[in-house]
C-alpha cells in the first residue's frame, strides 16, 4: 500500500487543525511531561532516553503532534545506519496518539516516517506502542519479527498500601521475602557511578549462566550516566556477609517504574537476594508516586526464552498485559531499491 493511497491523497499538514513538525529543543520537557503522564507512555520515547541512544551512535527525529498550538501527541524515531544492509527506522514505545483523531495522527507520523525513511535508505516503519488492541487504522502494518520491547509483561499495581501488596503476592513469594529478612540481606539503591562495576560484574555473571545476549559495559556507562542526572535510573546492590550478591537496573518514567536489568551470584541464591531487591524496588516505587511496577518480560509459555525468570517474577502476584507488539510498514519502493543495491554489490564481490 502506498502512502499517497493511505492518506487517500490529501495534504493533511495544511488541511487539519492537527499538525506535525519538528520538536523544538525548547519543547523537550513539554514532550517528555506527555509521555510521563500519558496512559501508554514509555521511557523509550522521552527525550533522555534519546540523548543515551544517540552517544550509542543512533539518529533520532523527533516530532510532536499539535492541536490548537497544543503538543497532543507524536514520537520519537530511531534509526541506527547500516551501511551494508537494509536500515529500519523505528519508534519504541510510539507513537503517542491523540484521542481526538487518532487515525490522522497515526496518518501524519507515517508520512512523515516516509520521509525520513527515504532520505535514510530505510525499508520500513517499525512501531511498539503500549496498546492492547490492534486498531483499523493500522491496517497497512504487519506484526514484526522481532519486539525490541518485550510484548508480555508483568505489572503490580502499587495502589494499595504496602500490606495490601504483600498480601497479593504468591505465598512463596512472601515466604522469600521473609527469608532474606531472617539472612539480614541488606539493600541500597543508588544513581552513584561507582555502582556500576558490581552491577554490570553481577549481570553478566548471570548473561553467562543463561546463555543469552547481552550489551556491553560501555552500554551501561552510557545509560547510567544519562539517565542518573535526570533522577530517571537507579541501581540496587544486595548484600550478603559484606558481599555484593545481586543488582538491578530500575527505570522511571512517570507513572511507571520498570525493572530492566538485574543479576546475580548464584551462591547466595538461598539467601534471596533478589526477593530483598525487588520488595524495596516495589516500595521505592511507590514512595516515588508510581502507579505500577513493570517487571517487564513476561510469559505463560513454558517454552519460551522468558519461561525460567517468569516464574520468579510470578510469585510477586501483579497482572499480565499483553500489548500488540511491533508491527512495521513496508515502503516497498525504497525496499526494491535496497534490494537491487544488495544484489548488484554481491556480483560486484563474486567477479572481483
Amino acid at each position: 500500500m502506498k502512502i499517497d493511497n493511505y492518506i487517500q491523497n490529501i495534504n493533511l499538514e495544511k488541511h487539519s487543525s492537527l499538525i506535525i513538525r519538528k520538536l523544538k529543543k525548547s519543547e523537550h520537557e513539554a514532550w517528555n511531561t506527555l509521555i510521563k503522564s500519558h496512559p501508554q507512555g514509555c521511557f523509550m520515547q522521552t527525550s533522555i532516553w534519546a540523548d543515551f541512544k544517540e552517544i550509542e551512535g543512533y539518529k533520532t527525529w523527533r516530532y510532536g503532534l499539535f492541536c490548537d498550538h497544543e503538543l497532543v501527541g507524536g514520537c520519537i524515531y530511531y534509526l541506527y545506519p547500516h551501511s551494508n544492509q537494509a536500515n529500519l527506522l523505528f519508534t519504541p514505545g510510539g507513537p503517542i496518539l491523540p484521542e481526538i483523531n487518532p487515525d490522522l495522527g497515526m496518518q501524519l507520523l507515517l508520512a512523515k516516517g516516509e520521509k525520513i525513511a527515504r532520505s535514510q535508505g530505510a525499508i520500513a516503519l517499525r512501531i511498539e506502542p503500549l496498546w492492547t488492541e490492534k486498531p483499523n487504522y493500522l491496517q497497512g502494518f504487519v506484526r514484526a519479527p522481532a519486539d525490541l520491547l518485550p510484548s508480555e509483561t508483568l505489572l503490580i499495581d502499587l495502589s494499595p498500601n504496602l500490606d495490601n501488596i504483600l498480601a497479593a503476592m504468591k505465598p512463596k513469594g512472601r515466604y522469600n521475602i521473609r527469608l532474606s529478612q531472617r539472612y539480614q540481606v541488606e539493600v541500597k539503591f543508588s544513581k552513584d557511578s561507582q555502582t556500576i562495576p558490581p552491577f554490570y560484574d553481577l549481570f553478566w555473571e548471570t548473561v553467562e549462566r543463561q546463555d543469552f545476549f547481552a550489551e556491553p559495559y560501555g552500554f551501561f556507562i552510557n545509560l547510567c550516566q544519562t539517565l542518573f542526572k535526570q533522577d530517571m535510573a537507579e541501581i540496587g546492590l544486595a548484600t550478603c556477609e559484606g558481599e555484593i550478591v545481586a543488582a538491578i537496573l530500575v527505570v522511571y518514567c512517570g507513572h511507571t517504574a520498570t525493572y530492566l536489568y538485574g543479576g546475580s551470584n548464584l551462591l547466595y541464591k538461598q539467601m534471596m537476594p533478589n526477593y530483598a531487591l525487588h520488595w524495596q524496588a516495589i516500595q521505592r516505587a511507590k514512595m516515588r508516586g508510581c502507579q505500577f511496577y513493570d517487571f517487564y518480560g513476561f510469559t505463560n509459555d513454558p517454552k519460551h526464552g522468558y519461561a525460567k525468570f517468569s516464574q520468579f517474577k510470578r510469585k510477586f502476584g501483579g497482572k499480565h498485559i499483553k500489548t500488540i507488539g511491533a508491527h512495521d510498514y513496508f515502503f516497498y519502493d525504497q525496499l526494491a531499491d535496497t534490494l537491487i543495491n544488495l544484489f548488484k554489490n554481491l556480483a560486484v564481490k563474486e567477479n572481483e
